[in-house]
This record gives structure tokens, sequence and C-alpha cells, in this order.
């Protein structure tokens, strides 16, 4: 998804990586994490409840991809104990990925691979991850509410709520069809972020926002589609020097 500046800003469309407003993913973020952090401390639990919440931050997973000249940060989401979700220009371009828990902990990548259609990729692991998180069944409806989880900045462990306005056509990826449009606030680093329903489950995967702050996210119907086809899914292209 690494597109012109000039593309992007007719589109009004800003994705996620973690960097300044308006900036591509190999941008520098202002601030790096270390990978040695303490245990964020949530800024609230959304509409999860209790056990839903703690479900939610041990799925999480912050990204830093070490590019050639480049760093950005981005979230994702871990669907079993050696796999997790992020999206396609999260992974792009990359030397190195590195990845960290909720709790601090380093997590060794195997293996990425990305989608040709939608902005979605895939991550292997070595180490196994804390914990797994469960799709939906189907997409939400305008009007749900919903949760999303993820490393904004490349920061701590953040939790936002908001609720979907509907569907829109996929500002950035013409073949793709309809997205959700929600209006939870997200931020450079969300992208990969989880969007979750009340039960916890997860119904979508944050990539994009515009300039009026409503965020785009692809549908969990997408990422079950892409998920059940071993075509969808092609293994990601790193940098070179």
């Amino acid at each position: 998804m690494r597109r012109p500046a000039h593309a992007l800003l007719m589109l009004g469309v800003l994705i996620l990586s973690g960097c300044a407003s308006f900036t591509l993913p190999g941008d520098p973020p202002a601030d790096l994490v270390p990978s040695t952090v303490p245990v964020p401390t949530p800024s609230s639990s959304g509409n999860l409840s209790p056990d839903g919440f703690d479900a939610a931050q041990r799925m999480s997973v912050r990204i830093r991809n070490v590019g050639c000249g480049s760093v950005s940060t981005g979230s994702g989401f871990a669907i079993d104990e050696h796999t997790l979700i992020t999206n396609r220009h999260v992974v792009a371009d990359s030397a190195e990925l590195q990845l960290s828990t909720y709790d601090g902990r380093d997590v060794t990548v195997a293996t990425s691979a990305s989608a040709a259609l939608a902005d979605l990729a895939l991550v292997r692991t070595d180490d196994a991850l804390p914990s797994a998180t469960r799709l939906g069944d189907s997409d939400p409806a305008p009007g749900d509410p919903i949760t999303v989880v993820g490393y904004p900045e490349g920061g701590q462990l953040t939790v936002t709520s908001g609720r979907v306005i509907g569907t829109t056509p996929d500002p950035l990826h013409s073949n793709l069809g309809e997205v959700l449009l929600t209006d939870a606030q997200v931020e450079p680093g969300s992208s990969g972020s989880a969007v979750l329903d009340s039960s916890g489950a997860v119904v979508g995967v944050v990539y994009a926002k515009n300039q009026a702050g409503q965020s785009f996210v692809v549908p969990v119907s997408t990422l079950r589609g892409i998920l059940a086809d071993d075509a969808a899914l092609i293994p990601a292209v790193g940098c070179t020097s």
C-alpha cells in the first residue's frame, strides 16, 4: 500500500503505520519504542467485559518494521499459537520484523505473507504467542459497538471504542469492494489492530483513516475468505539495500 503521497492526499486517506500525519509508512516514527518495555496499562476496556479485555490485550502484538534505511510501527493480533494477522503495508519492504507482546516479551518471526487483494498479511512465528483470539462469524452491522485494540504510535497498548457507521467502497483498493467505516479513533501505528465486537470476537482489521477521523476496516468476512484460500497469500517481499 505504499502509494505516492499525492495519491493519498487526493483520497484524503491516511494509512496507519507509525509515522506522523500524511507521511508514508517508510518514514521513521518520531519516537521509537524499545523492545523491552514494562507491562503497559491500557487506557480503558472499551466495550469489552473484564474477561474479554484480558483476552484482547493478551492476543495483541506490537510490530516494528526495520527496513532498508527506514523504521515503521504497526499492530497485529494472534489467531493461533504461531500465527498473527496484520496489514500488508505493515510488513512491506522489511529487512527485519520485530514483534513484542503486551507484557514486553520479544517474539521471533519465521515467515510472513501478504494478500494480493486486501491490505492484510499473515505472520508465522517461531516462538509461541501468549494467547489467540477467535474470528467472528459475520460482519458487524451499522450501529454495532466495536472496540479497537492496538499500539498507536508504537506506544502502549490502547483500547478505543466506537460504532460501525456502515460500509463504503475501499478508497485504496478498488478491486476489494466494500469495507467497513467506523467512528473509532485510530492513529498512525494502529494499522493491523483487531476490531472486536462486544463478545471479544474479531470482526475486522484496521488499515486506514480519513481526514474526518473515521477509520477504515477490512471486514472479517474478507479475512476469512483469504485464510480459506491457499493461493490468496504470497510470501512478503523484503527490501533491498
